[in-house]
């Protein structure tokens, strides 16, 4: 096999990542397709040999044409192209399509029009992808603190807690009680009545080392896993909202960060990875 065959080849193994990362980016198929194969067409002019982690630096291109696409829309004033509605499914590429557009979910696609180009950016790579505020904070030039900055002010406008009223607060309060009480008593119709009925779960990878999925849809799902669990959790505010610190030997080992929209509870994310854990602002909630 050729040298650019076998390039080719690497390159398919990253394509779903690399596509996956470009529709939360753009919200568009259509764009996220034209920014993979621009990584592609800038891959093919690189001497690979010189790149030591393939996936990271392929990662990074794509941010930057994506960077690129987002703030020209700003510049042409266009109005944001709006999350894409799959059309019936005809053949595999198009399943593949649909599958994609509904684990990222419309209505998160519409609050990610929201942020800004640097916004998004930082928080769809970090909170999503897992990537590190260093690797980010070149992509759109920035310092580190500054990325980190970026990727807060997003999470909290994405989980509608900016600003949050003083009344917003108790309520939201009421609701992660209720979860965590029903949790830690086995109660599946408690867990149901705080859950979105399309609630998103999911766990960072070692998290779902733990035990569990590392990604779960809809509120029978995921109140079947936390039923009879979170015993070692306590309310914990996190990033500023509200969520659960998982404590046990004295350490933090879980962080789990909740989303709520309408009096429901909207996406959960469970966070295990040390490295990540330290970037969080957590604190405990008195009883």
């Amino acid at each position: 096999m050729d040298e650019q065959n076998l390039l080719a080849e690497r390159f398919e193994t990253n394509r779903a990542h690399l596509r996956a990362v470009a529709y939360r980016m753009l919200g568009s198929r259509v764009e996220a397709d034209d920014a993979v194969q621009e990584a592609w067409l800038r891959l093919s002019r690189t001497d690979a040999e010189q790149i030591d982690n393939l996936g990271g630096w392929l990662t990074t291109v794509v941010a930057r044409v994506c960077l690129d696409m987002l703030r020209g829309r700003k510049l042409r004033r266009e109005e944001p192209i709006g999350p894409h509605v799959p059309e019936p499914v005809t053949n595999p590429e198009a399943e593949r399509d649909a599958l994609l557009a509904d684990s990222v979910g419309a209505a998160l696609l519409v609050v990610l029009e929201t942020l800004s180009p640097a916004e998004r950016l930082a928080f769809v790579l970090h909170d999503m992808f897992a990537v590190p505020f260093e690797q980010i904070a070149p992509v759109v030039d920035r310092s580190v603190e500054a990325t980190r900055q970026l990727a807060s002010r997003a999470r909290r406008r994405v989980q509608g807690r900016e600003p949050a009223s003083d009344m917003d607060l108790p309520r939201q309060r009421k609701i992660v009680d209720a979860f965590l009480a029903a949790s830690q008593r086995g109660d599946f119709e408690g867990l149901l009545a705080v859950l979105d009925p399309s609630v998103m779960f999911r766990a960072d990878e070692v998290a779902a080392r733990m035990g569990g999925a590392s990604e779960l849809r809809g509120a029978a799902a995921v109140a079947e896993t936390f039923k009879g669990r979170a015993q070692a959790a306590k309310l914990a505010t996190v990033d500023g909202g509200l969520g659960l610190a998982v404590i046990f030997g004295g350490r933090l080992r879980i962080v789990v960060r909740l989303t709520i929209a309408d009096d429901k509870i909207a996406a959960i994310e469970a966070i295990a990875d040390p490295a990540r854990i330290a970037e969080l602002d957590v604190a405990l909630l008195n009883d």
